[in-house]
C-alpha cells in the first residue's frame, strides 16, 4: 500500500541525482576554466615582464659587436665573445637599462652587470647614474696619448669627487685597473672601456674600496659590462621563495618561517658591525665622501662567515657630485625624492 501511495518517487530520485551531477559538473568546469584563465594571465604577465627586463642577448650582442670591431677591450671580452666561458645565468634585472645576471666565468660564480641605454632622469627610487654619453665608447678618440687620457680622468674625478689632494693616486690606480691584459700599457679599447665604466658610481666605488672586505671585488670588464664578486646570501631576513609558493602561504606562517631562517643574534651583530664599518669607509673615504641615497636592506648581503657584503652600490653617490647636481637650476626636485629635467641641455 505504501508503495502505491508514491508511484513516482522512483522516478524523481534519478532525476534529482542527474540534476545534482550536472550542477557539480558545471561548477567543476567553471572553476577549472577560472584556474586556467588566471594561470594563463599570470604566466603572460610574468613572461612579458621578463622579456622587458631581461635582455641579456641584446647586451651581449652590443658588447661583442664593439669588441670584434676593435672599439673596446677588456679582460672579460675574450671569455664573453670568443671562448664563451663567461655566460649569463639567472636574471636579476629590475630596470630595462640595468641588466643584472648571475653568471659563471671560468667556473667561478659572479654577477654580470650591463648598461643598455641612456637614463633620461634621476630618480632616487630607481636610478642615480644618468648616462651622459649619447654615443657609447666615443671617448677617448684615436690619437689620444696616455698623458691626455690621465688628464681626462683627473678632470672627471675633480668634477665627481671635488678638489681632493690625492686624485693623482686614484688616476694611477684607474690606469692599473684599465690595463686588463697586464702588459704595462693601456690600449685605446681598454681606455674606452675604462672611460665608460668611470661614469658609473658603483664601478668607481669598487676601485676606490677594492681592499675593503665589505665591497665585492671586481673580476673583470668589457666595455661598460663588468663582472663582480657574487654574494652568497642576498637576504638579511627570512627566506626567499618563488612567487607561486608565496601565494599559498598564510602570512602568519610566513612570519614564522622568516624568524626560523633569520641569523642568530651574534651573527646579526656581526653583520651590523660590518655595515657600520662600510659606512665609515664610504663617508670618510680616502677620496672624499659618498652618500647612500637608498638604505634598503635589498642592497645588502653577507657571506658564509656572516661578513657584510654590498650587493648593489649604484645608489651610493659622491657628495660633491650630488651637491652640484642639486644646485643646477635645470633640475627640479619632486615630491617623493626624484629629480627631473625641466629643459634640454646639450651634452
Amino acid at each position: 500500500m505504501a508503495r502505491s501511495l508514491c508511484p513516482g518517487a522512483w522516478l524523481r530520485k534519478p532525476y534529482y541525482l542527474q540534476a545534482r551531477f550536472s550542477y557539480v559538473r558545471m561548477k567543476y568546469l567553471f572553476f577549472s576554466w577560472l584556474v586556467v584563465f588566471v594561470g594563463s594571465w599570470i604566466i603572460y604577465v610574468q613572461y612579458s615582464t621578463y622579456t622587458e627586463l631581461c635582455r641579456g642577448k641584446d647586451c651581449k650582442k652590443i658588447i661583442c659587436d664593439k669588441y670584434k670591431t676593435g672599439v673596446i677591450d677588456g679582460p672579460a671580452c675574450n671569455s664573453l665573445c670568443v671562448t664563451e666561458t663567461l655566460y649569463f645565468g639567472k636574471c636579476l634585472s629590475t630596470k630595462p637599462n640595468n641588466q643584472i645576471y648571475l653568471g659563471i666565468w671560468d667556473n667561478l660564480p659572479g654577477v654580470v652587470k650591463c648598461q643598455m641605454e641612456q637614463a633620461l632622469h634621476l630618480d632616487f627610487g630607481t636610478e642615480l647614474e644618468p648616462r651622459k654619453e649619447i654615443v657609447l665608447f666615443d671617448k677617448p678618440t684615436r690619437g689620444t696619448t696616455v698623458q691626455k687620457f690621465k688628464e681626462m680622468v683627473y678632470s672627471l674625478f675633480k668634477a665627481k669627487l671635488g678638489d681632493q689632494g690625492n686624485l693623482s693616486e686614484l688616476v694611477n690606480l684607474i690606469l692599473t685597473v684599465a690595463d686588463g691584459d697586464k702588459d704595462g700599457q693601456v690600449s685605446l679599447g681598454e681606455a674606452k672601456s675604462a672611460w665608460a665604466l668611470l661614469q658609473l658610481n658603483e664601478f668607481l666605488l669598487m676601485v676606490i674600496l677594492q681592499d675593503k672586505e665589505h665591497t665585492p671585488k671586481l673580476m673583470g670588464f668589457c666595455g661598460d659590462l663588468y663582472v663582480m664578486e657574487s654574494v652568497e646570501y642576498t637576504s638579511l631576513y627570512g627566506i626567499s621563495l618563488p612567487w607561486v609558493i608565496e601565494l599559498f602561504i598564510p602570512s602568519g606562517f610566513r612570519r614564522s618561517m622568516d624568524q626560523l631562517f633569520t641569523p642568530s643574534w651574534p651573527r646579526k651583530a656581526k653583520i651590523a658591525i660590518g655595515l657600520l664599518e662600510f659606512v665609515e669607509d664610504v663617508f670618510h673615504g680616502p677620496y672624499g665622501n659618498f652618500l647612500m641615497c637608498d638604505t634598503s636592506a635589498k642592497n645588502l648581503g653577507y657571506n658564509d662567515k656572516y661578513d657584510l657584503k654590498m650587493v648593489d652600490m649604484r645608489k651610493i653617490v659622491p657628495e660633491t657630485n650630488l651637491k652640484e647636481l642639486i644646485k643646477d637650476p635645470l633640475w627640479e626636485a619632486k615630491a617623493g625624492g626624484s629629480l627631473e629635467v625641466r629643459s634640454s641641455r646639450p651634452t
